[in-house]
């Protein structure tokens, strides 16, 4: 029998939270600044810990990352291309959520920011989040 060792990818929750006001107008969606490398913009998410679900792991990071109570709408998708992180191969799962309140940049997060959709700086973005939004934008407006 041949000895290896396992080896899988990395599985994340990322969230792209629509912020709404008291008066349920929304306000645009919550990026963060990585504090960690890769340095950018990004959609607040994190690994998911073992003995956890991809849900329960979106609700703790969004709240651990921007202060957040998120309600889950949908999973937008999967996003599993191996040269999607520069670091390692890793799977992400990318949840449309619902919030209210103002974020605060919290743990991984150095600094938060709410983006209308027509002002998202796309070129700022890290990883495939700019791929991820594009597909948000679209599902969106149909």
């Amino acid at each position: 029998m041949a000895n290896f060792e396992l080896k899988t990818p990395h599985l994340a929750s990322d969230g792209i939270i629509k912020l709404y006001d008291e008066k349920d107008v929304f306000q645009g969606i919550v990026l963060i600044q990585r504090l960690n490398e890769p340095k950018g913009i990004a959609i607040p998410g994190g690994f998911v810990d073992i003995g956890e679900s991809v849900e329960n792991a979106v609700i703790r990071e969004m709240k651990e990352e921007v202060t957040l109570d998120v309600k889950i709408e949908k999973l937008l998708g999967v996003y599993s291309n191996p040269l999607r992180d520069k670091r390692f191969h890793c799977v992400s799962c990318v949840f449309v959520c619902k919030a209210y309140g103002i974020p605060k940049a919290a743990d991984d997060a150095k600094d938060v920011y709410i983006y209308k959709l027509e002002d998202i700086p796309f070129e700022k973005l890290v990883f495939d989040h700019a791929e991820i939004l594009r597909d948000f934008i679209k599902d969106f407006n149909k």
